[in-house]
């Protein structure tokens, strides 16, 4: 209904196996601290709240994970892709201005992202409490984020490979946990009536605001939609029906415990744990631990996939990215391995106990969520479904995410602004970046290539002039062969003439599509002047150089294009001819200021351009044979006083 995807990975065992520990680590541990959480909400433990609140989570799964996430948007893949930025990549041609809802749902989701590790593992370590009182958690917890952070150099395909039999072990865990409570009070099935859920939100004093704890239960939907090109639609929603069922369980077998134990502490005690029998206590410690790692793990990965998407779409400065293994899309980015180690450690001395991240958690990714049902709901529209469709969904999950919004809302002030600080920061840099970006495209002029022809061939034979390199190659962002920017032009034959026998011009243009690559050959003079076309993903990273040797010998092995140098001394040797880079860094001119806030805007960018990673570096070039020739950002501009003579 809403396009299929080319690329979708098949149904199979190894496949719902590897989505369990890919897919479903934020939102499977999340029975952690959710109940919990509502019941220190409530301030007491009775039948309305269990009942009520069971029944809320029970339709938040329903109305928010199944029917919104797996089975409504995840029809919106980008050729198999999913998450906020592959939905953005879908529409930005056609409605350029909704970046901004991009750049929101990627701010809040990083930030949420640095919370969950911290409450997933602060949470499972604190059973070690039910055992010793005396235990010391937040060393061990400490101890733990940062081994996480530090394996991540190496790659982790040594630990993804266990991930899914793992989680397969913890869901399963979960859900006999909670049948084995059921059974003894089998009357919380009913919890499942919406009228429970009616009866809590209505009449409970602080209803209404629970509706922020709650929410915690479907924290993780929005990473299953970004790990959508990992595992395929099928898996997903194949497992979907396992892990929902398992969750489900294991809150109705909590709730039961706490009806059968009204006078529990819930701010000492979390109710997860004490459904564990005595003697299985410590087994269920380790498995929760290791898969509030596999959460964390997961989240980490997220992380580098949407800053290196934000990298190519333009929203983030070019920073280092490494490629520990051989495996498809695993990458580690120093920079944000840094800032999440370092923000995570500050959150869990900041709140010390899972009880007071809860009072924070969520805030920002129901933002998110709002985000993707706004460029989901434009998506619809560019792909005709009928208007009354569109309307029906947006009224319905603006009305649930709005509440769910508002409610917590009520957490800023407990801790909630954390995330909101973070995720202001991280937006930031993403608005300025790309503002930066689009005040210096305004003065890219381009001209006709055709005009310039006949300079390229009288260049190329005048001896009077040095040569410069046998093969001389600008980056060009010309998106058409008959156009060239008009500062490559000024740098070729007026800043400095460049004499070559071969000149090439380079032009990558990174498509919606995440995992194009393709390239296209256009000779523009033969033996003089060619350019090449590399049409790539906005997840394959620009590796220019690597790319374009390949072009090279291909266009050798065809004999399309003879490269040996042209000095006879090596030509009668063999040798081939060298390659000189040219990239032009636009720079403002002296002379020259912009409006105020685009003046701060310029200012901030290059100050993030100076943190990053150079053009050369982030094209994958060899930095031995490169260029970087500062030009300013307006070639011809007239003067804007005139100047009397005086004779």
């Amino acid at each position: 209904m809403f396009g299929k995807s080319h690329h979708i990975n098949r149904l199979s065992f190894t496949g719902l196996v590897i989505t369990l520990g890919i897919v479903y680590g934020d939102i499977g541990t999340s029975p952690l601290y959710v109940l919990r959480a509502i019941i220190n909400g409530a301030g007491a433990i009775t039948p309305e709240v269990i009942m009520g609140g069971i029944s809320c989570i029970f339709w938040t799964l329903t109305l928010q994970t199944t029917f919104k996430y797996v089975i409504i948007t995840l029809r919106a893949d980008n050729k198999g892709e999913g998450g906020i930025f592959s939905l953005y990549a879908l529409i930005r041609k056609k409605a350029k201005w909704v970046f901004i809802f991009a750049i929101i749902g990627g701010s809040t989701l990083l930030a949420d992202g640095i919370i969950t590790p911290a409450i997933t593992v602060v949470s499972a370590i604190e059973g070690l409490g039910m055992i010793n009182p005396d235990i010391p958690i937040l060393p061990i917890v400490l101890i733990i984020i940062t081994f996480l952070f530090l394996v991540q150099q190496f790659g982790t395909n040594f630990l993804g490979e266990s991930f899914g039999p793992i989680m397969f072990v913890w869901f399963t865990m979960l859900g006999v946990l909670g049948l084995l409570q059921i059974f003894h009070f089998p009357a919380i099935i009913q919890s499942v009536n919406p009228v429970y859920a009616y009866k809590l939100l209505v009449n409970h004093p602080s209803g209404f605001l629970l509706l922020g704890a709650i929410f915690l239960c479907t924290t993780g939907a929005e990473a299953l939609y970004s790990d959508l090109g990992h595992c395929g639609v099928h898996n997903i929603r194949a497992s979907w029906t396992y892990v929902k069922t398992t969750l489900v369980f294991n809150y109705m077998g909590q709730g039961a415990w706490l009806l059968m134990h009204p006078n529990t502490d819930c701010s000492v005690i979390n109710p997860f744990y004490s459904i564990m029998p005595s003697w299985f206590l410590m087994t269920g410690i380790v498995v929760a631990t290791t898969a509030a790692v596999i959460a964390s793990q997961a989240l980490i990965s997220g992380s580098y996939t949407i800053i290196s998407e934000a990298i190519l779409l333009n929203f983030w400065p070019k920073v280092k990215i490494n490629y520990p293994t051989q495996i498809k899309g695993q990458m580690y980015i120093p920079s944000v391995n840094r800032f999440l180690w370092i923000a995570c450690i500050l959150v869990i001395l900041f709140f010390r106990e899972s009880s007071n991240m809860e009072a924070a958690y969520g805030l920002s990714i129901t933002i998110t969520m709002l985000m993707t049902t706004i460029l989901l709901s434009f998506y619809f529209y560019y792909n005709k479904i009928p208007s009354f469709i569109i309307v029906f969904f947006i009224l319905i999950y603006l009305f649930i995410e709005g509440s769910f919004l508002i409610a917590n809302l009520n957490k800023f002030t407990h801790g909630g602004w954390v995330t909101i600080v973070i995720a202001g920061c991280i937006f930031s840099i993403m608005y300025i970046w790309y503002k930066g970006r689009s005040i210096k495209n305004r003065f890219i002029s381009f001209t006709k290539i055709g005009n310039y022809l006949e300079w390229f061939k009288d260049l190329k034979v005048d001896e009077t002039v040095s040569k410069y390199a046998t093969n001389l190659v600008y980056l060009t962002r010309a998106n058409y062969k008959q156009e060239i920017e008009s500062k490559v032009i000024f740098s070729i034959f007026n800043k400095q003439p460049k004499r070559a026998d071969l000149y090439w011009f380079i032009h990558i243009d990174v498509l919606d599509d995440p995992h194009t690559m393709d390239y296209k050959v256009d000779v523009l003079i033969p033996d003089t002047l060619i350019r090449v076309d590399f049409k790539l993903g906005f997840k394959v990273q620009p590796r220019v150089n690597l790319y374009f040797k390949q072009v090279i010998n291909e266009l050798v092995r065809n004999t399309e294009v003879d490269i040996t140098s042209r000095y006879d001394s090596l030509r009668k040797h063999h040798v081939p001819g060298d390659f000189k880079f040219v990239i032009i860094d636009r720079i403002q001119n002296y002379d020259f200021d912009f409006l105020p806030f685009e003046q701060f805007i310029m200012d901030v960018y290059a100050v993030l351009k100076n943190i990053g990673i150079t053009d050369t570096r982030a094209y994958g070039l060899d930095t031995s044979n490169v260029f970087v020739e500062k030009v300013p950002l307006q070639l011809d501009e007239d003067t804007p006083t005139k100047l009397r003579r005086i004779y």
